[in-house]
C-alpha cells in the first residue's frame, strides 16, 4: 500500500501554496468552487452511493467467495472509519476554512467546527482500500479506485469544508481501517450477524 500513500502525498503537494500554515505547515484555504464536478450533490452521491454498493454487494454475494469477503471487509472498514472520524471531530473541534481562514483554530465550540478529520474522505478511502489490498496485485487496474478519495478530498477542499491536513488524516484513517480488516481475525461484523445474512441472497435464486 506504499503506492497509495505516495499518490495521496503527490495529490496534496499539488494543493500547497507559499502561504500554507496549520498542521504540518500544509494548510491553506482554496478558492470556493461548488460547481460542476465539484458540486455538493456529487459529493453526497459518492458518499451514499459507495455505502449502498458495498453493503448491497456484501448482502448479495455473501461471505463464501473472495469478492463477497472483500465486500464485507469494505463494509466493516467503512463503519470503523466513519466512527473514528466522528470521534476525531468531537475531540478536535477544528474550525472549517469556510468559517474562518485560520488553520490553527482547534478546540472551538462543537456546533459547526468539525473539520478534522474529513469524514467523507475517511469514508470513501475506507471503502476502496480493502479492494485495492485484495486485488491490486492480481488486477492492477483496481488501483483506479484510488481516484475516488483523491476526487473527494479535492472537492471537500474546494467547498472550503476542509483543510489539506484534514483530508490527509481522513485518508490515513481510511487506509488504516482498510488494512486492519484485511486480517480475517478482525472481521467482527460477519460473525455478529445471523447466519442467513452473511450467506448471500444470491443463493436464494
Amino acid at each position: 500500500m506504499t503506492r497509495y500513500f505516495l499518490i495521496a502525498m503527490t495529490f496534496l503537494s499539488s494543493c500547497l501554496s507559499a502561504q500554507a500554515d496549520g498542521l504540518l505547515g500544509i494548510d491553506h484555504r482554496l478558492n470556493f468552487d461548488n460547481a460542476g464536478i465539484w458540486s455538493r450533490s456529487n459529493q453526497k452521491t459518492l458518499e451514499m452511493g459507495s455505502a449502498l454498493v458495498v453493503l448491497g454487494g456484501a448482502l448479495w454475494e455473501g461471505n463464501d467467495t473472495r469478492l463477497g469477503k472483500t465486500f464485507w471487509k469494505s463494509t466493516e472498514s467503512m463503519l470503523m472509519g466513519d466512527a473514528l472520524a466522528q470521534a476525531g471531530k468531537f475531540v478536535f473541534r477544528r474550525q472549517r476554512p469556510i468559517d474562518g481562514n485560520d488553520a490553527g483554530a482547534w478546540f472551538q465550540s462543537s456546533t459547526h467546527n468539525k473539520s478534522f478529520p474529513s469524514g467523507e474522505v475517511t469514508h470513501i478511502t475506507a471503502i476502496v482500500t480493502p479492494f485495492i489490498a485484495e486485488y491490486g496485485h492480481d488486477h492492477p487496474a483496481i488501483w483506479a479506485l484510488a481516484a475516488l478519495p483523491l476526487y473527494d478530498g479535492m472537492a471537500r477542499m474546494k467547498s472550503q469544508a476542509h483543510w489539506q491536513s484534514d483530508v490527509l488524516a481522513g485518508m490515513a484513517i481510511g487506509i488504516g481501517t482498510g488494512l486492519f480488516v484485511g486480517n480475517e481475525s478482525n472481521n467482527w461484523l460477519v460473525h455478529a450477524l445471523p447466519g442467513g445474512m452473511s450467506i448471500g441472497y444470491k443463493k436464494s435464486f
